[in-house]
């Protein structure tokens, strides 16, 4: 899949999520990377597996009041590894889909475990 092609699954995803969710996000920045570094599988603690996508910042439950004037918080989508793990591109833009919601649950303050019991872990 053409890179633009799969930034245009991002876009999608992002312009598809729940109004609770998208009112819910501000200075953010959305990147699509083709795949993650060794240093970014090391900060995730991926030793064996993959990492489809990855928040980076302060989630909104831990800023005080003082949070402010920051660099945007960003969430990665990694293109290899949807690509690598899907079998058809109705199987990509399902976890497009699911990654993006994944990491904008982290963003929210929600741990793994929950993400796990909502469905999007």
């Amino acid at each position: 899949m053409r890179h633009r092609d799969f930034e245009r699954l991002v876009l999608k995803a992002l312009e598809e999520l729940p109004d609770q969710f998208a009112d819910a996000l501000e200075n953010i920045d959305v990147q699509v990377r083709w795949r993650p570094t060794p240093a970014e599988l090391r900060r995730a603690g991926i030793r064996r597996g993959s990492l489809f996508g990855v928040y980076l910042g302060v989630p909104l439950p831990l800023r005080s009041h003082g949070y402010s004037m920051t660099l945007p918080d960003t969430i990665v989508v990694y293109q290899q590894t949807h690509e690598r793990h899907c079998r058809s591109e109705a199987e990509i833009v399902e976890q497009v889909r699911q990654t993006v919601l994944h990491e904008i649950g982290h963003y929210l303050g929600i741990d793994e475990d929950r993400l796990e019991e909502l469905g999007i872990g």
